[in-house]
């Protein structure tokens, strides 16, 4: 099964546009487990375990656990989702963007050692640098469009005057990944919750990809605004909350506390889409 196979059936199955973000941070973490990273899996898990049937999909930030030498509790988790979600995709939020023999590694890393279902890419390296993914059959790639972070203008928002039209930097990106650069099929976009204008541009320049949007939840992102922005029947949204959902509560609860909001964010999305 593909990727966007893997993302229709976890959709149908739990009616859900929601990712839930596995950001773990061992600080935040309930009080039994706080400061120990030795924990991250064991609070990853839980947290899998009670919003498995409402999710479209998992994002695994690679960043926190490298961070605390965990790579092997990443491995323990992919495996834990396999076996208790074997139906919901798994994105690996690493942003990696690098060129030729190295993006070979990564995409290694990504799909082999990890066995992720898509990864999230930085298309300025331009096209070399997203091509080795896509040797990856049925695999899928999440390129950087316009993002939730302020700093996004910075390049995001700039003016290409040497493409035909003039269009914006991300809306090139889009344009691109909708095109020329989709060869089989693989390619998404990551669009900010923030900024829900530019997702319902983007949604014009790339009809039918799929778009991973963050920014709902802790970052306030509106539910309502994304959806009527991003969601078309053939072109489907995964909504992206981490903080929102991981922290719902620092007690001994936060397993249920985080599936009461993770239902909760489910339900404001599938109550927008009508």
């Amino acid at each position: 099964m593909t990727f966007i196979q893997m993302l229709e059936e976890a959709q149908r199955r739990h009616r859900s546009m929601l990712c839930v973000g596995l950001d773990p941070e061992p600080a935040r973490f309930p009080e039994a487990m706080r400061g120990d990273p030795g924990k991250i899996y064991d609070f990853c898990a839980r947290i899998v375990d009670a919003t498995a049937g409402l999710v479209i999909a998992f994002k695994p930030q690679i960043a926190y656990f490298a961070a605390h030498r965990a790579e092997f509790q990443l491995e323990q988790l992919m495996q834990h989702m396999r076996r208790v979600a074997p139906h919901v995709p798994v994105i690996l939020d690493a942003k990696r963007g690098d060129i030729g023999s190295t993006a070979e590694q990564y995409a290694r890393e990504a799909f082999e050692r990890y066995g992720a279902d898509a990864v999230t890419l930085s298309p300025f390296m331009g096209f070399d640098s997203i091509e080795p993914y896509l040797k990856h059959e049925g695999k899928g790639a999440f390129l950087l469009c316009r993002t939730s972070n302020k700093g996004g203008d910075d390049l995001q928002n700039q003016r290409l005057a040497s493409v035909d039209g003039q269009p914006l930097l991300y809306e090139h990106i889009a344009r691109l990944a909708q095109g020329p650069w989709n060869l089989n099929g693989q390619l998404g976009l990551v669009v900010g919750a923030t900024y829900p204008t530019e997702i319902e541009r983007v949604r014009q320049v790339a009809p039918t990809l799929p778009l991973l949007i963050p920014g709902v939840g802790a970052q306030g992102g509106d539910a309502a605004a994304t959806v009527k922005a991003g969601w078309r029947p053939d072109g489907p949204i995964v909504v992206n909350s981490s903080r929102a959902i991981l922290y719902a509560s620092g007690g001994a609860d936060f397993a249920a506390a985080a599936a009461r909001e993770a239902n909760r964010t489910r339900e404001a999305l599938e109550a927008a889409r009508g």
